[in-house]
C-alpha cells in the first residue's frame, strides 16, 4: 500500500492505511507563516480542488540536493496544521477527511425518514442515524454487552469455551478474542478458499510492549493496566485489579508465543496448512466442533493456522482449567472490542489509552467523522456506488488505465534488459507481470447487503449484526470459486493496495482525484503522483515478499539461485540505506519490517518516471511555476507524502507500520535515482547524491 496511514483505530492497532536546471531559486522573503485559523467543519456537496503540485507548500529557502522533501514540502505544516483529533496529518490524511465531509453530506441526506428510500440508502441512512444518537447510547451504558457478560459469567467450564468464541467472535473485531477466524486463499494452491486461523487476542499493539524492558514499554505497560482496570470499573466488576492483573497474565503468555511484526513479512511463516484432526491436536482442550458449529462452518476440515506456537500457548492457557483468569480476560475483550460502540465513558477510555496516548491525539474527533467510517466499513459498497456516480467520471478512469498500461509497459520492458537476473527467471517474472490484473475506481458488480439487518435504534446491534454479516460472508467463500472482481477496499478509500494471492492491483475512486490525480495540470506531476502510486503497487508483486509468489498467486520458488542472491544483494542495499534513518529521538526505521514498501517506492518511481518520459515523447514542454518539467515531475512525486506526525504516533509506527516515514519516502527514493541528480543539477557529495556504485536499484 501507499497511503501513509492517515489514522489508525483501535481496532487497526490490534490487528494491526509523492527551463533552469543550472540553478536553485533564491529564498523568497516572507513573513512567518502562522498556522490558520481552523474552519468549521461542515459536510460538502462538491469536493475542494487543490493542484497536485502546489508550489505554495515548497520551501525554495532549502537546496533540493540537500533535503528534497522540505524543499518540496517545507510549508505544508505550517499551512495544514495537525487538526486536534488527528495523531497524523498529509496530503492523504486531508483528501481522506475532505472525501468523508462529502459521504457525511450523502449520509444526512439519507438518514431522512422517506418511505422512497430505497434498499441501500435506507440502510446507509438508518446505520449513520444511529450512530449519530449518542443520548441513546448514554442511556444505554453498558446494558447492550449484558447478554454476553452474563453468557461468560454463565461459562462452568473450559469445555464450553469453544462454543462461546463462535458465539462471542462473529460479533466483534477480528482478533478481540485469542485469535481471529475467518478464510483465505491457501498460499500453495491460490484457486482454493480455506479456513485461516490467525493470531490475536492481545490488548497491546503488538508483543514486545509486553516484553520490552526498557522505560517506554515499561511506561505504556502500566497505562495499559490503569485502562483495563478502569474498563472493569465500568463493567462494576468486583474486585478489578485482580481481574486486571489476570488478565496481564493471559496477554504476556499470549505475546511471547506471538509472531512479531516483521515476521508476518514472512509468508513461509505464515503458511501451516493442516486439516481438523491436526487442528485438534495442536489444541486438544479446545473443541473445534463446537466452535465450527457455531460459526457456521461444522464440516470445514481444510485450515491454515498462521502462528502454530500461538495455538500451542492458547491450549496452554485453557489446559491449565483457570476459569477465573479466562473469565476475566473475555470479559476485557469483550468491554475493549465493544468499547467505541458504547456510551460516553467506555468511549472516552478508548480515546485516552489508544489514542491520545499512544498517538498523542489532543481530541476526540467529532461524532460525525466516526459515524461516516463505520458506515463505510461496514456498508461502503453501498455508499461507494454512489459516490463515484458524484466525483469519479470515466474519463479519469480510462485516463489511469493508459498511465497504468505504460507503466506496464515499461516494467516488460525492464524485465528484458535485466542484467542480473538469467534468462529462466525472466520468463517466470514476464509471465507474473502478464497475469497481473488491475481494478480501477470501483467494482465491476456491487455487494449485496440484502441479509444484513440496520435498524434505526439500536447502534451497538448494527455494529455485532454488520461485523457478523462480513464473517459470514468470508466463511461463505470456502470451497467456492474464486471471486476475482472483489475489491478489499471500499471506493471512497484514500489508498491503493496489491493483492499477493490474486495478483491484482487495485486504485479506488478516491486515490485518484486531485491533489493525487488531477487531469487539470500537465502529466509530469500526475506520473509522479498517481504514476508512481501505480508503478508503487505493481512492484509489489516483485518486492522482496510479492516476488515469493507465481503468476497464480501461488507461493513458489520460480527463482534460479544465482538470480535468488543477486536480487538479495540489490534489496539488502535498500535496507542497509533506510536503516540508518531515525524516525524520532534515537529511533531508527527497523528495515526489515519496511523493505517492501521501500522497494516499492524505489521501483514505482522509476517506472513512472520512464512512463512519463514514453507518454510525452517527441512533445515540447514548458517549465511552469519556475520548474522544468523533469523537476515537476519529482516535485510532483513528493508532494504526495506532505505531512506531520506527532512524536508519540511516530514511536508507535516505528514499531508497527510497514511504511517509512515522509521524508525518508521521498529522500530514499530520489537519492537512488541519478535522473533526479540531473534534474536539480545536483553534485558529487551533496546529500540527495550516491556514488554511482552505491546507487540501490532492483527494477
Amino acid at each position: 500500500m501507499k497511503s501513509s496511514l492517515a489514522a489508525l483505530s483501535a481496532a487497526a492497532l490490534l490487528g494491526l492505511a509523492a527551463a533552469q536546471p543550472a540553478r536553485c531559486e533564491s529564498p523568497v522573503s516572507e513573513p512567518p507563516a502562522s498556522p490558520p485559523a481552523a474552519a468549521p467543519e461542515r459536510p460538502l456537496t462538491t469536493l475542494p480542488y487543490t493542484p497536485s503540485l502546489e508550489p505554495a507548500f515548497m520551501d525554495r529557502s532549502v537546496d533540493p540536493c540537500v533535503d528534497f522533501y522540505t524543499y518540496t514540502c517545507g510549508k505544508w505544516p505550517a499551512k495544514n496544521p495537525i487538526p486536534a483529533d488527528r495523531s497524523r496529518w498529509s496530503v492523504y490524511g486531508k483528501l481522506d477527511q475532505e472525501n468523508h465531509q462529502f459521504l457525511w453530506g450523502m449520509l444526512e441526506e439519507a438518514s431522512r425518514p422517506d418511505p422512497g428510500r430505497d434498499a441501500n440508502t435506507r440502510k446507509i441512512g438508518d446505520y449513520f442515524a444511529s450512530c449519530m444518537d449518542t443520548a441513546a447510547l448514554d442511556k444505554a451504558g453498558e446494558s447492550p454487552l449484558r447478554t454476553d457478560l452474563d453468557a461468560i459469567a454463565g461459562l462452568q467450564s473450559t469445555a464450553g469455551l469453544a462454543t462461546l468464541l463462535g458465539r462471542l467472535q462473529p460479533t466483534t473485531d477480528p482478533g478481540s478474542f485469542f485469535f481471529s477466524f475467518g478464510s483465505g486463499q491457501d498460499y500453495e494452491s491460490s484457486t482454493q478458499v480455506i479456513g485461516f486461523a490467525n493470531g490475536g487476542g492481545l490488548g497491546l499493539p503488538d508483543r514486545d510492549y509486553y516484553l520490552n524492558d526498557d522505560a517506554k514499554s515499561k511506561e505504556t505497560r502500566e497505562r495499559y493496566r490503569a485502562y483495563v482496570q478502569q474498563l472493569f470499573q465500568l463493567l462494576a466488576d468486583t474486585n478489578p485489579a485482580q481481574s486486571t492483573a489476570a488478565v496481564l497474565r493471559v496477554e504476556t503468555a499470549l505475546a511471547k508465543a506471538s509472531l512479531a511484526p516483521v515476521d508476518h513479512r514472512d509468508p513461509h511463516k505464515l503458511n501451516h496448512r493442516m486439516d481438523r484432526a491436526g487442528l485438534q491436536k495442536l489444541t486438544p482442550s479446545f473443541r473445534w466442533d463446537d466452535y465450527l458449529k457455531a460459526v457456521g462452518q461444522p464440516d470445514l476440515n481444510v485450515f491454515n493456522v498462521s502462528e502454530p506456537e500461538l495455538y500451542r500457548e492458547i491450549e496452554r492457557q485453557i489446559a491449565a482449567g483457570n476459569l477465573t483468569d479466562l473469565k476475566a480476560y473475555l470479559r476485557l475483550h469483550l468491554a475493549a472490542a465493544r468499547a467505541p460502540y458504547l456510551s460516553a465513558p467506555f468511549v472516552r477510555a478508548d480515546f485516552d489509552f489508544y489514542h491520545a496516548y499512544l498517538q498523542g491525539v489532543k481530541e476526540m474527533p467529532p461524532r460525525w467523522k466516526t459515524c461516516v467510517e463505520l458506515v463505510d466499513r461496514d456498508l461502503g459498497e453501498a455508499l461507494g456506488e454512489v459516490f463515484v456516480r458524484k466525483v469519479f467520471p470515466a474519463d479519469t478512469k480510462a485516463a489511469t488505465q493508459e498511465m497504468l498500461n505504460r507503466i506496464r509497459t515499461v516494467m516488460e520492458r525492464r524485465l528484458h534488459e535485466l542484467p542480473w537476473m538469467s534468462e529462466a527467471t525472466k520468463q517466470q517474472a514476464l509471465a507474473k507481470l502478464h497475469g497481473m490484473r488491475d481494478k480501477i475506481g470501483y467494482p465491476e458488480h456491487w455487494r449485496d447487503y440484502s441479509a444484513l439487518e440496520v435498524k434505526r435504534d439500536d447502534f451497538a446491534g448494527n455494529v455485532s449484526r454488520s461485523l457478523t454479516f462480513e464473517l459470514h460472508r468470508q466463511l461463505a467463500k470456502i470451497g467456492k470459486p474464486i471471486d476475482r472482481g472483489e475489491w478489499g477496499m471500499t471506493p471512497p478509500t484514500v489508498n491503493a493496495y496489491y493483492d499477493t494471492f490474486m495478483n491484482d492491483i487495485n486504485f479506488p475512486a478516491g486515490v485518484l482525484l486531485p491533489p493525487l490525480y488531477d487531469p487539470k495540470l500537465d502529466a509530469a506531476p500526475s506520473y509522479g503522483d498517481t504514476g508512481g502510486t501505480i508503478g508503487h503497487e505493481l512492484t509489489h508483486g516483485f518486492d522482496d515478499e510479492g516476488r515469493q509468489f507465481d503468476a497464480q498467486g501461488n507461493l513458489k520458488d520460480w527463482w534460479t539461485a544465482q538470480d535468488d542472491v543477486e536480487f538479495r544483494k540489490r534489496v539488502q542495499c535498500v535496507a542497509d540505506q533506510y536503516a540508518q534513518y531515525t524516525v524520532v529521538d534515537d529511533i531508527k526505521i527497523n528495515s526489515k519490517l519496511t523493505l517492501g514498501e521501500d522497494v516499492a517506492d524505489l521501483g514505482g518511481l522509476i517506472l513512472a518516471y520512464y512512463a512519463w518520459k514514453d507518454a510525452t515523447h517527441g512533445q515540447t514542454l514548458e517549465p511552469r511555476d519556475s520548474l522544468t518539467p523533469d523537476q515537476r515531475f519529482f516535485v510532483g512525486f513528493a508532494q504526495w507524502a506532505c505531512g506531520e506526525d506527532r512524536p508519540e504516533a511516530r514511536r508507535l509506527m516505528a514499531r508497527v507500520n510497514p511504511h517509512s516515514p515522509h521524508e525518508a519516502r521521498v529522500n530514499g527514493v530520489v537519492v537512488n535515482m541519478p535522473e533526479f541528480a540531473a534534474a536539480f543539477s545536483c553534485k558529487p557529495g551533496q546529500p540527495m547524491v550516491k556514488e554511482p556504485e552505491k546507487v540501490c536499484r532492483i527494477w
